[in-house]
């Protein structure tokens, strides 16, 4: 990929010993807390899953739909099954989405490791 800033996956290839090292770390921390001090609010992000969605559905126009870009306001939850809840904007209409669903694109963005190293435990966990 030449000199883009959005995120390849093909990046991760390779790197099973480094996301090894690093799940050690994660699984021992409060992520909300680590979320709130490391998170500028508001952020970019992209919707790039909908865990409750039905698949068959052809609802990509409704708002917050997978592919949408929303801005991410802030926490609101911490929920044990879901993990942590954003409170989310898109055009004039709020919202509530699951963080492990979003992603931020930019790799030069601030926000993106956070983002990305939450997604990647909230997966594996």
């Amino acid at each position: 990929m030449s000199n883009s800033a959005e995120y390849d996956s093909s990046w991760d290839d390779g790197n099973e010993p480094l996301w090894d090292k690093k799940y050690k770390v994660w699984q021992k921390r409060d992520w909300e807390d680590y979320l709130e001090e490391h998170l500028t609010f508001p952020f970019q992000s992209v919707r790039f899953e909908d865990l409750d969605s039905n698949p068959f559905a052809d609802n990509k126009d409704a708002p917050f739909s997978v592919g949408h870009t929303v801005e991410v306001l802030g926490i609101d939850d911490d929920d044990e099954m879901r993990g942590i809840i954003v409170k989310v904007k898109e055009g004039r209409k709020k919202g509530y989405l699951m963080l492990c669903e979003l992603e931020v694109v930019s790799k030069e963005d601030m926000n993106f490791w956070p983002v990305r190293e939450y997604v990647v435990w909230f997966a594996n966990r």
